[in-house]
């Protein structure tokens, strides 16, 4: 069987492939409720029906202010379970794990009102300059994202992942591009990641499923963050009990980056190498040999897929035919997918 198709297990939950829709911003949430629409009711469950193995819905607030616009899915009320509960009920019907990205925006919010960050820099001149987070701040933080994790483990979701990646707030605590605080939260590797180690603390008290990490593993800038420096910070995630490193890159600070096919895929390996700890490759991955290659070569355990699956819903159905792998059609799928 091809690798692709292998089930893979993380406590106890067990994902049927290694196919994997990552987080994508659809920004069809009613303004300024947060709330889950049509939209997502449909858009999700059809990549379930469509065979992909787990789906990661697109980031989703902790806090009003943590948007990256006032469009964005929002997880900081109570009021949210029931819509993220039936996405999750109508994806799981359908033959797919289901996760959640926990996210907070930073200064790469869009929305009206102060925003904030580790440090009051603007990403650039067309975003407002965000305030320097106080420790309490930092502490109502902390909480949202707890207290996101025990909504959303009422709504019935298999995997949490935190977003600590494209420059959105944990980012920016992680990076020193754009972290220059002199306190506990600055400086060192160790007090840039105290942002991220003290989240993950959090969720681990409401949530004991499969927790991923999205990280930038490469700034793209001189003085910034390399995947090499990313393996201690990773190490210290599987400390904490992270299951997955959900491996990206870029965009805390403005950067030129050379995008080829598969080109943060070593970036996924090195990590994996070096940690260890289970990894998923993402970026430009669009074609069922590329992915296989990916996993038979141990450079990642699950492969993320995004636009290539807002191409094709049904792409776990086209890598079978061409892997020659056996695929469970949906019943009434059946007589076409023969």
């Amino acid at each position: 069987m091809a690798k692709l198709f292998e089930p893979y297990e993380i406590k106890q939950t067990i994902f049927k492939n290694r196919i994997v829709m990552a987080p994508m911003c659809m920004y069809q949430s009613d303004l300024e409720d947060g709330q889950v629409t049509d939209w997502h009711r449909i858009h999700y469950p059809t990549r379930a029906v469509g065979g992909v193995g787990l789906i990661i819905t697109e980031a989703t607030a902790v806090q009003p202010e943590g948007r990256i616009s006032s469009r964005d899915l929002g997880i900081w009320d109570d009021s949210h379970i029931a819509g993220q509960a039936e996405i999750v009920r109508l994806m799981q019907q359908n033959g797919a794990k289901t996760g959640i990205q926990l996210a907070h925006a930073g200064r790469k919010a869009t929305i009206e009102g102060e925003i904030y960050s580790a440090s009051a820099i603007a990403f650039d001149e067309n975003y407002k300059t965000p305030k320097e987070m106080s420790f309490k701040d930092i502490e109502q933080t902390i909480m949202a994202f707890k207290n996101g994790a025990i909504r959303a483990k009422k709504a019935g979701f298999d995997v949490i992942e935190l977003h600590a990646a494209h420059g959105y707030l944990i980012n920016q605590f992680l990076s020193p591009l754009t972290n220059k605080r002199t306190d506990e939260y600055g400086g060192s590797a160790e007090n840039r990641y105290r942002l991220l180690g003290q989240v993950i603390d959090a969720v681990n008290e409401a949530w004991s499923g499969p927790l991923f990490v999205r990280i930038s593993a490469h700034d793209h800038s001189e003085g910034g963050m390399t995947p090499e420096q990313y393996v201690e910070m990773c190490q210290w995630m599987k400390q904490q009990g992270v299951d997955l490193i959900d491996v990206s890159s870029g965009a805390v600070v403005p950067a030129k980056i050379s995008v080829y096919p598969g080109y943060q895929v070593p970036f996924a390996e090195t990590i994996k190498t070096h940690t260890p700890i289970a990894t998923g490759a993402v970026g430009l991955i669009t074609s069922p040999p590329q992915a296989e290659e990916i996993l038979q070569n141990n450079r990642a355990d699950m492969v993320f897929l995004a636009r290539e699956l807002l191409r094709d819903p049904y792409w776990a159905y086209t890598a079978a035919k061409e892997l020659n792998a056996d695929i469970t059609a949906p019943v009434p799928y059946e007589r076409g997918w023969v």
